[in-house]
């Protein structure tokens, strides 16, 4: 059975390194990534944190910081995002193929001392990955780790990267 949770909040970066702007809904476009996210194209169009990861580090570390400090675009409850690598996580009625986990950079701990370390087991820091299917996300929308078969992860080639 799969396991379905709730999208809890969104987060948009309009420029590298800048503020997380809350959002109640977001447009995902196929193949790019959120409408208005720094992050275009390539395989981390989307980076997505698990409300329950955020709150068991928050009380490892003895804080309450916003889990917009992470700097991911989408919190969801009720997924478990460990381990899903190639597998597809749907949104409302987007669908977005999991690459792998969102390693911890330094900014963590410039955020609060320690808390790169404590998401570094258990894909803590998140997972990324592309939009296959786009359209309207809002809060509160549904989320499902779709059952099946993982998903193909290779990028289609370019055709200047073919080879005869």
């Amino acid at each position: 059975m799969s396991e379905t949770g709730k999208l809890e909040a969104i987060w948009i970066k309009r420029m590298k390194r800048g503020p997380m702007d809350p959002a109640s809904s977001a447009r995902l476009v196929t193949g790019r990534g959120i409408t208005g996210n720094a992050n275009q194209g390539g395989r981390r169009q989307v980076t997505i944190i698990e409300r329950e990861a955020w709150e068991r580090m928050m009380r490892e570390l003895g804080a309450d910081l916003s889990p917009s400090t992470r700097r991911a675009n989408l919190m969801v409850s009720g997924v478990a995002l460990e381990n899903t690598r190639a597998r597809v996580l749907r949104v409302g009625s987007c669908r977005i193929r999991l690459f792998g986990e969102t390693k911890p950079c330094e900014r963590m701990d410039e955020a609060l001392p320690g808390l790169r370390g404590v998401m570094r087991p258990h894909w803590r820091g998140g997972a990324f990955g592309e939009i296959l299917v786009g359209g309207e996300i809002a809060i509160g929308d549904p989320v499902v780790l779709e059952e099946g078969e993982q998903a193909e992860l290779a990028l289609p080639v370019a055709q200047s990267e073919e080879r005869p």
